[in-house]
C-alpha cells in the first residue's frame, strides 16, 4: 500500500476520534453526562456507610439518608429493607461490629 493510504487512514480515524470527543463534550455540557448534575457547594444527603458481602448473591448495606440510616439486604433478584430509622452513631465514628446499641 502507499503512503496516501495509511495517511488517509489516519486522518479518517482522528477525524472520527474527535468527533466522539466533541458530541461527547456537547453531551456533558447539555447535562446528559450523568444520571444528576453534580452538587456544587451543598451537603450531601444521601451515602452509602458500610458494605458487607454475605456470600456471592447476597450482600448487607448500611446507607444513611438526611442523617438516618437504613439497612438494605441487596439479592440478584430481589432487596429487602430489614431495618429502617437507625441513628447514626453519637460521636461520628463507626460502631464495633460485636456490641450492641
Amino acid at each position: 500500500m502507499e503512503m496516501e493510504t495509511y495517511l488517509r487512514f489516519a486522518l479518517a480515524l482522528s477525524f472520527v476520534l474527535a468527533l466522539i470527543v466533541a458530541a461527547s463534550w456537547v453531551m456533558r455540557r447539555l447535562g446528559y453526562g450523568s444520571a444528576m448534575p453534580p452538587r456544587t457547594g451543598k451537603a450531601r444527603r444521601l451515602g452509602v456507610v458500610e458494605v458487607a458481602q454475605i456470600d456471592v448473591r447476597r450482600r448487607l448495606v448500611l446507607i444513611r439518608r438526611d442523617g438516618v440510616e437504613h439497612l438494605v439486604l441487596l439479592g440478584i433478584n430481589n432487596d429487602l429493607v430489614l431495618e429502617t430509622g437507625i441513628a447514626p452513631p453519637a460521636d461520628g465514628a463507626a460502631a464495633d461490629a460485636g456490641t450492641s446499641r
